[in-house]
C-alpha cells in the first residue's frame, strides 16, 4: 500500500449557495520515497491539498490513508500526534518565532515530546549543522537573511525525523541563489529516503522532483513521473506555451527574411535631386579708354 493515499477526496467551503469547491474528486498515490512537485495557478487547490494530507484539515468526501491508517476514523490526539512524529511541515513565510532563537525554534518540537533540555539542544544544534548554520545558533530570526531564515525552518522540520517533509512554497520568498541553495537541502534530504512534497509555480524546479503533479480548478490535470535532473515537460509546456520544433523555427525565420525582403522591394528610392550646373564668371571687357591709356 502507497505511503499517502486520496480516493475520490473533495474539500467544500461555506454553505448553500455561497459553497466554492477547493478539491473535487482528487485521487492521488504516493510511494514512500518519491519527491513530488505539485504546481498549478493561484487558486487550483494546491494549498489545500497540502492541508488535507498534513492532517491540518478534513476533506469533505472521500477516504484519505496515511501509513495504512484511516483519517477519517482518527481522534484530534491522534491527529496532532502524526502531526509530530510523522510530518516536517516547511512554509512560505518562515514561521519561525521571532523572540526566540534559531536553536530555540529548532528545538520547540521536542518540547512537544517532552525531551530534556539537554537533549533538545544537542538534536537542535546537529540539524543546524546539518543545514550548514552552526555559527547562526543564537542569531535571531530577523538577524538572519531569507534564505537562513528559511533554512532554519526546514533544521525544525526535520528535529523529529519524519518520513513525510511538506513544503508549501518553500522558496516564494527567496532570491535565486537562496532558493538554489534551499532546494539542494532538501534534495540531499530526499537522498536520504524521506518522502517530500513541495508547491512551487517554478517549473525550473521540477528538476529535484522525480514526480509532477499538475493541477487546475482543483483537479489534478496531469500527473508526470520523470527522472530528476529534468524538468517536467508538461509543467514547462503550460508555463510558457509549446515550445517550437527545429523545422518551425527555420520556417519562421525565412518567413520573416522574405517578408524584410518584399518590404525592401517595394520601398521608394528618393528622387535624385538634379545636378546645379556651374557658372562661369566672366570678366568685364576693358573699355577703349582704358587700352589708350595702358598704351
Amino acid at each position: 500500500m502507497a505511503l499517502i493515499e486520496l480516493k475520490d477526496v473533495s474539500k467544500l467551503y461555506g454553505f448553500g449557495d455561497a459553497t466554492s469547491v477547493a478539491l473535487e474528486e482528487v485521487d492521488l498515490a504516493i510511494e514512500q520515497g518519491e519527491c513530488v512537485a505539485v504546481m498549478g495557478p493561484s487558486g487550483c487547490g494546491k494549498s489545500t491539498l497540502m492541508n488535507i494530507i498534513g492532517l491540518l484539515d478534513h476533506a469533505t468526501h472521500g477516504e484519505y490513508t496515511i501509513n495504512a491508517r484511516r483519517a477519517e476514523r482518527m481522534r484530534h490526539a491522534q491527529r496532532a500526534k502524526i502531526r509530530r512524529d510523522k510530518i516536517g511541515f516547511i512554509f512560505q513565510s518562515f514561521n519561525l518565532l521571532p523572540r526566540l532563537t534559531a536553536i530555540d525554534n529548532v528545538a520547540l518540537p521536542l518540547l512537544y515530546r517532552g525531551l530534556s533540555t539537554g537533549k533538545r539542544t544537542a538534536r537542535a544544534r546537529d540539524m543546524l549543522e546539518r543545514v550548514g548554520l552552526h555559527d547562526r545558533s543564537y542569531y535571531y530570526p530577523r538577524q538572519l537573511s531569507g534564505g537562513q531564515t528559511q533554512c532554519v525552518a526546514i533544521a525544525r522540520a526535520l528535529v523529529n525525523d519524519p518520513e513525510i517533509i511538506i513544503a508549501d512554497e518553500p522558496t516564494g520568498n527567496l532570491d535565486t541563489e537562496s532558493s538554489r541553495v534551499v532546494m539542494e537541502l532538501l534534495a540531499e534530504i530526499h537522498a536520504t529516503g524521506n518522502t517530500i512534497i513541495f508547491v512551487t509555480h517554478n517549473p525550473e524546479l521540477t528538476r529535484y522532483a522525480t514526480r509532477v503533479v499538475y493541477m487546475q480548478d482543483g483537479q489534478i490535470q496531469y500527473d508526470e513521473r520523470k527522472p530528476l535532473g529534468v524538468i517536467g515537460r508538461y509543467a514547462r509546456t503550460a508555463t510558457y506555451g509549446p515550445e517550437e520544433s527545429d523545422e518551425e523555427s527555420a520556417m519562421a525565420g525565412v518567413s520573416a527574411l522574405m517578408k524584410a525582403r518584399d518590404h525592401d522591394d517595394v520601398t521608394v528610392k528618393p528622387k535624385a535631386k538634379p545636378k546645379r550646373r556651374k557658372t562661369t564668371v566672366r570678366r568685364p571687357r576693358k573699355t577703349t579708354a582704358k587700352r589708350k591709356a595702358s598704351v
